[in-house]
């Protein structure tokens, strides 16, 4: 067992007992209701209205039996459900972005999410401002 951390949508939850092999992440339920808001439940992997269900041919890649109590693995859930993942092994982080439903539906529409950024003088400009114009956007980092 390893401490971890893991990014999940808006937050930030450190793992004192995630169990790490390989690039599976293994929590026991209470982790992972409490890093996702995920819980296992009779009819699946809930989550508020969300239901999603484990079929029997996964459930040994999803979900071990440990005398301690079983344990859930994240990331074979995430790729269950086209969630993308992100791990740098070096400081025990993962990263879970959002699932299919949430960014498939934004790829359909050809359409940019509204955002703002300031320009060299500092006057703040919204991507929706611009609609309709040819646009040219450059992002960089320096990391």
């Amino acid at each position: 067992m390893t401490t971890a951390t893991v990014l999940y949508q808006d937050s930030e939850t450190p793992v004192d007992r995630a169990r790490v092999e390989g690039d599976r992440l293994w929590l026991t339920l209470a982790e992972l209701t409490e890093v996702s808001g995920w819980q296992l439940k009779p009819e699946g992997v809930c989550k508020e209205e969300i239901c999603v269900p484990v079929p029997d041919a996964r459930r040994p890649a999803l979900i071990r039996d440990e005398p301690s109590g079983p344990l859930f693995n994240l990331t074979e859930f995430a790729r269950m459900i086209q969630q993308p993942v992100a791990h740098d092994e070096k400081h025990a982080l993962w990263y879970f972005g959002p699932a299919a439903w949430d960014w498939k539906s934004r790829l359909t529409s050809r359409m940019a999410p509204d955002f703002a950024l300031p320009d060299l003088t500092g006057r703040l400009h919204t991507l929706s401002e611009l609609r309709g114009r040819k646009l040219f956007l450059l992002f960089w980092a320096s990391w």
